[in-house]
């Protein structure tokens, strides 16, 4: 009986590793305390290159997953939060590539930090979020259209593209809705929207998906919802109860609102994703 018990204990302890690297529920990503697990663990092919930027210039690091299927797939940028490309956005990345889609995650701030680095060069994340928030709306969508095309030319990929952003990337998926008409869909976690005027050249259906204990960004849509029903626009909300500002990587948070939130809003996403990128 004690072998068994010390053979259970050792499948146990190289198992924990695996089952540690999704959110408590499997076919969500990580939450950001599981994302270095997730990523260790996962099958999927995942790697860096470097995409060029129109003009010359530091060329964009960029995170790169691969689903695991026969046909090709549709395109799905992550843009990061302000705290630029971290191991949490790169798992999420790795969720989609899991759930069927090529997932490119973009470092921002490629060529910005200290030597011409990105995010990894800066000493802490005050740095990081001083330089995501310096970063002129024009830039972010030179280089979103950069990385976009580049991903759209792998051989993997449909001719099909969505972005998926959170916090501050959630505000530039809204606002690059509005800045690229080729765009098939745009999901937003938690970001504020463009300006009314704005509002007008979105070309693509938006999702959003906001905590309810939010109010400095969900007492932005209804207004958002009025404009975009004015103009015609397909603007899809879900506002969740009790959850907080980036549920979705704080997922043991508000005593479990959060996760109740990541539970409903990853379905809707792929939900939408699938329904726009066929």
């Amino acid at each position: 009986m004690s072998m068994l018990r010390t053979l259970f204990l050792l499948v146990a302890l190289l198992l924990a590793p695996a089952l540690a690297a999704e959110s408590p529920d499997t076919g969500l990503p990580a939450g950001a305390e599981a994302a270095k697990a997730a990523l260790e663990s996962s099958p999927r092919h995942g790697e860096y290159v470097d995409v060029a930027l129109p003009g010359g210039g530091k060329p964009i690091r960029t995170w790169v997953v691969y689903p695991e299927r026969k046909d090709k797939a549709p395109v799905v940028l992550v843009i990061h939060e302000i705290f630029g490309l971290t191991e949490w956005i790169r798992a999420v990345a790795d969720r989609l590539a899991a759930d069927g889609f090529v997932a490119v995650a973009p470092d921002l701030l490629s060529g910005l930090g200290p030597g011409g680095g990105g995010t990894e060069s800066m000493a802490g994340r005050d740095e990081v979020t001083a330089a995501v928030r310096g970063l002129a709306p024009d830039e972010v969508v030179l280089r979103l259209n950069a990385v976009r095309a580049h991903a759209l030319a792998l051989p993997a990929a449909s001719r099909k593209s969505a972005t998926v952003g959170f916090c501050w990337g959630g505000a530039s998926s809204f606002a690059y809705a509005a800045a690229q008409p080729a765009l098939h869909a745009a999901v937003v976690y938690y970001g504020t929207p463009p300006a009314a005027a704005t509002l007008a050249k979105v070309g693509t259906p938006v999702l959003g998906l906001y905590g309810g204990d939010d109010a400095r960004v969900t007492a932005t849509v209804p207004e958002t919802e009025a404009e975009m029903k004015k103009l015609g626009k397909t603007y899809e909300t879900h506002v969740y109860e009790g959850a907080g500002h980036g549920f979705l990587r704080q997922q043991d948070g508000r005593e479990g609102a959060n996760l109740a939130a990541t539970r409903q809003a990853w379905p809707a996403t792929l939900a939408f994703l699938r329904k726009h990128l066929g």
